[in-house]
């Protein structure tokens, strides 16, 4: 139980809700270096969380002998490399999501990672789904679904509906890289408990090309699109549609259905985080309660120092899940790019 000691790359509004909190609720670990996007607001996150050390430069983080972990709460640009410097200065690394720009720099960090197999890597979580995760897995153990053949996965709203909204950093190819706005942090969810999808079919829209960029006042490109649509082959033969986006008013938020020849299982992610089941034989679904002991909950930057000490291992998400996801995604883009379906080649 010595003193694990992190350095801060990124000091952003998740970095400031979560990991920082996270980190120091955990036993014996400290905070003691910090690098923001300026000087000042490095300074200004020392101050907050009491870290000793504040660098004008990221290197100095990772390169620091007595740094013995990098949290990183930077935008995806920068993940791939800081995660590949930290683990060649041999530090264990807990990133922000998503992993990666794009697949060829999550297979870079998987590759990183598989090299120096005594560090431990650990991406940033989707936080949709976990209350019930353990409830889910039991149901579908249990057989009650029966034979999966249809899944729905929905996560609308209308974040970029008004085509005067600003430039969002979401939005930004040079920033973001693959993004299909909430595609991620709600299929993660899904393939928690099912296999992942082979092959897909997508179509997506931008309305907006352009939007007012408020760091530089000009009007750029947006990167990402505004409407996704796919349609997903699993291997056990199930369907699946997908719909994602940031231009409907009064949509669905983040949905998962399941439904399967002997029943149903509808999980209504956020706001109101609750489950539904029904068998064939049921009139309508009806809530299923979460026991208190099987209740999940947001434990991401206490899995991380418990890793770190051998005490358990990476669930939520390892470096592996996070390529898994960024070739799904890259599949999508290339799918919607070209028109047809196309076949997702899984490496890790």
């Amino acid at each position: 139980m010595e003193t694990i000691r992190v350095g801060m790359i990124g000091f952003g509004a998740n970095t400031r809700l979560r990991h920082a909190p996270g980190l120091l609720a955990c036993p014996n670990v400290s905070l003691d270096a910090v690098c923001n996007r300026s000087l000042q607001s490095s300074q200004q996150a020392a101050a907050e969380y009491n870290i000793a050390k504040t660098c004008e430069r990221w290197e100095q983080v990772v390169e620091d002998p007595n740094i013995d972990a990098i949290c990183i709460g930077t935008w995806p640009y920068m993940h791939c490399p800081i995660t590949l410097a930290a683990l060649e200065q041999g530090k264990h690394v807990l990133t922000e999501a998503r992993m990666s720009m794009d697949d060829d720099e999550a297979r870079q960090m998987y590759e990183a990672s598989q090299r120096h197999p005594e560090l431990v890597t650990q991406i940033v979580p989707s936080p949709l789904g976990m209350k019930a995760h353990k409830v889910v897995k039991q149901i579908l153990a249990d057989g009650r679904l029966g034979e999966l053949r249809e899944v729905i996965v929905l996560g609308t709203n209308d974040a970029y509906a008004n085509s005067d909204t600003p430039l969002h950093w979401r939005q930004s190819g040079p920033y973001s890289g693959i993004n299909m706005l909430a595609l991620g942090i709600i299929h993660e969810p899904l393939v928690r408990w099912i296999e992942d999808p082979i092959r897909v079919l997508a179509s997506t829209q931008t309305f907006t090309p352009t939007r007012l960029n408020p760091e530089t006042g000009q009007h750029d490109p947006v990167g990402t699109p505004d409407s996704v649509q796919v349609i997903t082959e699993f291997p056990s033969g199930a369907r699946g549609i997908y719909h994602m986006s940031g231009v409907v008013h009064h949509g669905p938020g983040p949905e998962i259905h399941l439904y399967g020849s002997q029943g149903t299982l509808k999980y209504a992610m956020a706001p109101d985080n609750k489950l539904y089941f029904g068998t064939s034989n049921d009139n309508s679904l009806s809530e299923v309660p979460i026991p208190d002991d099987l209740a999940g909950d947001w434990r991401v930057e206490e899995e991380f120092i418990n890793a770190i000490r051998g005490i358990e291992q990476i669930e939520f998400n390892d470096f592996a899940k996070g390529v898994r996801y960024m070739e799904f995604t890259k599949a999508v883009e290339l799918s919607a790019a070209s028109g047809v379906a196309v076949e997702v080649n899984y490496s890790a």
